[in-house]
């Protein structure tokens, strides 16, 4: 995976309207992964598509009407069978992680990234979202100077007692197995 003028090279783009500026375009120095599924518990489908494009109906699942009018986003989605969608440009700020706290640093929107994984927090994820969440993560590593592989969080580090995701299911030394297994850091100059 390549980053060309912060979209991602060969992921699906889909724009989401909830983003904005970040305070400071450079500061990009935290990657928070999470997990969502829409209807819960319930995968594929054009939910989660149309609940970061403002589009979700209410009408057609009673978990809808409990979201209506949340304005979320997350820069990347990696569905199940490792397909990827990006909503929002990396140089801009996705609405994913909420009321947030990293490091001392409170509002984790300004200054991270968010990767959706299509799951539950007591369903494994696939292989191929490893895959793929491993190769977004060396790509945006080499593309943004102030990320490493060490500032990869869940939603529930960052949101304690408000966020249980990516959940107990979720594989951190694979995850982490994986990068070491790639190139995380820019060509030399």
């Amino acid at each position: 995976m390549e980053i060309q003028e912060d979209w991602l090279e060969g992921a699906r783009h889909i724009l989401s309207p909830h983003c904005d500026d970040r305070p400071d375009e450079e500061d990009i120095t935290l990657i928070v992964i999470h997990g969502i599924s829409l209807p819960p518990g319930e995968f594929g489908g054009e939910w989660i598509e149309r609940l970061f494009t403002d589009s979700l109906p209410a009408d057609v699942h009673p978990y809808f009407e409990s979201v209506r009018g949340l304005h979320v986003s997350a820069h990347v989605l990696i569905r199940r069978d490792g397909a990827v969608t990006q909503f929002v440009p990396f140089h801009k700020r996705a609405w994913h992680a909420g009321v947030s706290r990293y490091g001392g640093r409170d509002s984790c929107n300004d200054y991270s990234v968010g990767i959706e994984l299509e799951g539950t927090d007591y369903v494994p994820y696939t292989d191929i979202q490893y895959e793929r969440l491993a190769e977004l993560i060396a790509a945006l590593c080499r593309h943004h100077s102030g990320l490493i592989p060490e500032r990869i969080v869940g939603h529930s580090d960052i949101a304690p007692g408000r966020k249980t995701d990516p959940g107990p299911h979720f594989d951190w030394q694979r995850l982490h197995r994986l990068l070491a297994g790639m190139r995380v850091t820019p060509e030399p100059a």
